[in-house]
Protein backbone atom coordinates (compact mmCIF):
# COMPACT_ATOMS: atom_id res chain seq x y z
CA UNK A 1 0.00 0.00 0.00
CA UNK A 2 1.34 3.32 -0.65
CA UNK A 3 2.23 5.76 1.77
CA UNK A 4 -0.39 7.77 2.54
CA UNK A 5 0.33 11.70 1.08
CA UNK A 6 2.56 9.76 -1.69
CA UNK A 7 1.97 10.01 -5.50
CA UNK A 8 3.64 10.60 -8.33
CA UNK A 9 2.68 14.40 -8.29
CA UNK A 10 4.16 14.65 -4.80
CA UNK A 11 7.28 12.33 -6.11
CA UNK A 12 7.77 14.33 -8.90
CA UNK A 13 7.57 18.02 -7.20
CA UNK A 14 10.36 16.85 -4.32
CA UNK A 15 12.11 15.47 -7.23
CA UNK A 16 12.41 19.03 -9.22
CA UNK A 17 13.12 20.37 -5.46
CA UNK A 18 15.79 18.88 -5.12
CA UNK A 19 17.49 19.21 -8.37
CA UNK A 20 17.14 22.79 -8.42
CA UNK A 21 18.62 22.97 -4.73
CA UNK A 22 21.53 20.49 -5.68
CA UNK A 23 21.69 19.81 -9.57
CA UNK A 24 20.44 16.90 -12.02
CA UNK A 25 23.45 14.47 -10.26
CA UNK A 26 22.25 14.79 -6.88
CA UNK A 27 18.71 12.97 -7.80
CA UNK A 28 18.59 9.52 -6.68
CA UNK A 29 15.79 7.45 -5.49
CA UNK A 30 18.02 6.72 -2.35
CA UNK A 31 17.87 10.73 -2.08
CA UNK A 32 14.55 11.28 -2.51
CA UNK A 33 13.36 8.12 -0.61
CA UNK A 34 15.57 9.39 2.34
CA UNK A 35 13.68 13.20 1.72
CA UNK A 36 10.72 11.34 2.37
CA UNK A 37 10.87 9.11 5.65
CA UNK A 38 10.90 6.11 2.80
CA UNK A 39 12.36 2.73 2.17
CA UNK A 40 13.94 3.16 -1.53
CA UNK A 41 11.76 0.18 -3.09
CA UNK A 42 8.56 2.24 -1.78
CA UNK A 43 8.91 4.60 -4.64
CA UNK A 44 8.42 2.13 -7.51
CA UNK A 45 4.83 2.26 -7.06
CA UNK A 46 5.02 6.01 -7.83
CA UNK A 47 7.67 5.87 -10.66
CA UNK A 48 9.48 3.73 -12.83
CA UNK A 49 12.93 4.64 -11.76
CA UNK A 50 15.16 7.01 -11.99
CA UNK A 51 15.19 7.87 -15.77
CA UNK A 52 11.36 7.74 -15.64
CA UNK A 53 11.82 10.50 -12.95
CA UNK A 54 14.12 12.38 -15.17
CA UNK A 55 11.70 12.39 -17.57
CA UNK A 56 8.65 13.86 -15.59
CA UNK A 57 11.02 16.27 -13.61
CA UNK A 58 11.79 17.45 -17.62
CA UNK A 59 7.94 17.20 -18.56
CA UNK A 60 7.14 19.29 -15.37
CA UNK A 61 9.50 22.10 -16.22
CA UNK A 62 8.47 22.04 -19.85
CA UNK A 63 4.81 22.20 -18.72
CA UNK A 64 5.56 25.31 -15.89
CA UNK A 65 7.31 27.49 -18.93
CA UNK A 66 4.86 26.56 -21.60
CA UNK A 67 2.49 28.37 -19.02
CA UNK A 68 4.78 30.86 -17.63
CA UNK A 69 5.66 32.22 -21.31
CA UNK A 70 2.00 31.95 -21.94
CA UNK A 71 0.88 33.96 -19.03
CA UNK A 72 3.70 36.38 -20.40
CA UNK A 73 2.42 36.49 -23.69
CA UNK A 74 -1.28 36.98 -23.45
CA UNK A 75 -2.48 40.42 -24.15
CA UNK A 76 0.80 41.51 -25.89
CA UNK A 77 2.62 41.83 -29.18
CA UNK A 78 5.71 42.90 -30.68
CA UNK A 79 8.04 44.41 -28.41
CA UNK A 80 5.92 43.72 -25.47
CA UNK A 81 5.18 40.10 -26.23
CA UNK A 82 9.13 39.80 -26.79
CA UNK A 83 10.15 41.41 -23.69
CA UNK A 84 7.41 39.28 -21.48
CA UNK A 85 8.47 36.31 -22.38
CA UNK A 86 12.24 36.56 -22.56
CA UNK A 87 11.29 37.94 -18.99
CA UNK A 88 9.50 34.62 -17.66
CA UNK A 89 12.16 32.58 -19.04
CA UNK A 90 14.67 34.33 -17.58
CA UNK A 91 12.66 34.48 -14.18
CA UNK A 92 12.16 30.68 -14.80
CA UNK A 93 15.66 29.86 -15.22
CA UNK A 94 16.72 31.71 -11.97
CA UNK A 95 13.89 30.28 -10.05
CA UNK A 96 14.51 26.42 -11.05
CA UNK A 97 18.26 26.53 -12.13
CA UNK A 98 18.16 22.39 -11.83
CA UNK A 99 14.89 22.30 -13.86
CA UNK A 100 16.37 24.86 -16.42
CA UNK A 101 18.45 22.37 -17.79
CA UNK A 102 16.02 19.82 -18.46
CA UNK A 103 14.67 22.46 -21.04
CA UNK A 104 17.49 22.30 -23.32
CA UNK A 105 17.37 18.74 -24.38
CA UNK A 106 14.65 17.33 -26.94
CA UNK A 107 13.04 13.81 -25.95
CA UNK A 108 10.99 13.51 -29.31
CA UNK A 109 10.65 9.88 -27.84
CA UNK A 110 8.96 10.81 -24.63
CA UNK A 111 5.08 12.14 -25.53
CA UNK A 112 4.39 13.62 -22.09
CA UNK A 113 7.26 15.84 -23.03
CA UNK A 114 6.80 16.48 -26.48
CA UNK A 115 3.35 17.41 -26.41
CA UNK A 116 4.81 19.65 -23.46
CA UNK A 117 7.53 21.33 -25.93
CA UNK A 118 4.80 21.89 -28.23
CA UNK A 119 2.92 24.58 -26.01
CA UNK A 120 6.26 26.05 -25.55
CA UNK A 121 6.47 26.23 -29.41
CA UNK A 122 3.07 27.53 -29.72
CA UNK A 123 3.45 30.40 -27.05
CA UNK A 124 6.40 31.48 -29.06
CA UNK A 125 5.19 30.65 -32.95
CA UNK A 126 2.00 33.19 -31.43
CA UNK A 127 4.70 35.69 -30.61
CA UNK A 128 6.48 35.07 -33.78
CA UNK A 129 3.24 35.75 -36.04
CA UNK A 130 2.98 38.72 -34.68
CA UNK A 131 5.70 39.70 -36.62
CA UNK A 132 4.61 38.53 -39.75
CA UNK A 133 6.75 35.09 -39.28
CA UNK A 134 4.83 32.22 -40.26
CA UNK A 135 5.80 30.22 -42.82
CA UNK A 136 7.42 27.06 -41.43
CA UNK A 137 10.98 26.90 -41.61
CA UNK A 138 11.12 30.90 -40.97
CA UNK A 139 9.48 30.00 -37.72
CA UNK A 140 11.89 27.13 -36.88
CA UNK A 141 14.43 29.51 -37.35
CA UNK A 142 13.20 32.61 -35.43
CA UNK A 143 12.41 29.91 -32.39
CA UNK A 144 15.83 28.55 -32.43
CA UNK A 145 17.22 32.53 -32.61
CA UNK A 146 15.18 33.41 -29.89
CA UNK A 147 16.06 30.27 -28.17
CA UNK A 148 19.41 30.48 -28.83
CA UNK A 149 19.62 34.21 -27.28
CA UNK A 150 17.38 33.77 -24.12
CA UNK A 151 19.28 30.69 -23.10
CA UNK A 152 23.18 32.25 -23.48
CA UNK A 153 22.35 35.72 -21.43
CA UNK A 154 20.42 33.45 -18.78
CA UNK A 155 22.79 30.48 -18.77
CA UNK A 156 25.88 32.95 -18.12
CA UNK A 157 23.69 34.89 -15.61
CA UNK A 158 22.64 32.03 -13.42
CA UNK A 159 26.61 30.68 -13.78
CA UNK A 160 27.51 34.13 -12.17
CA UNK A 161 29.25 34.96 -15.55
CA UNK A 162 28.07 38.95 -15.57
CA UNK A 163 30.50 40.07 -12.58
CA UNK A 164 31.05 43.40 -14.37
CA UNK A 165 30.40 46.75 -12.73
CA UNK A 166 26.62 47.51 -15.27
CA UNK A 167 23.78 46.07 -13.92
CA UNK A 168 22.50 42.92 -15.83
CA UNK A 169 19.11 44.28 -15.90
CA UNK A 170 20.62 46.64 -18.22
CA UNK A 171 22.07 44.46 -20.77
CA UNK A 172 19.18 42.26 -20.52
CA UNK A 173 17.03 44.66 -21.95
CA UNK A 174 19.71 45.71 -24.68
CA UNK A 175 19.32 41.75 -25.75
CA UNK A 176 15.32 42.69 -25.55
CA UNK A 177 15.60 45.15 -28.17
CA UNK A 178 17.78 43.74 -30.36
CA UNK A 179 16.10 40.56 -30.30
CA UNK A 180 12.87 42.87 -31.26
CA UNK A 181 14.97 44.63 -33.99
CA UNK A 182 15.99 41.21 -35.53
CA UNK A 183 12.55 39.70 -35.61
CA UNK A 184 11.34 43.05 -37.02
CA UNK A 185 13.44 42.54 -40.10
CA UNK A 186 13.27 39.06 -40.18
CA UNK A 187 10.88 38.75 -43.24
Amino acid sequence: MPRAGLSTDVVVAEARRLVDAEGTTALSLARLAQRFGVAQPSLYKHIGGVDDLHGRVAVLATRELASELRRAATGRAGREAVAGVASAYRRYAREHPGSYGYLLQARPDHPAHAEAAREVLGVLGDVLAGYGIVEESSVVDAVRFLRSALHGFVAIEVAGGFAMARPAEASFERLVDAVQVALSDWR
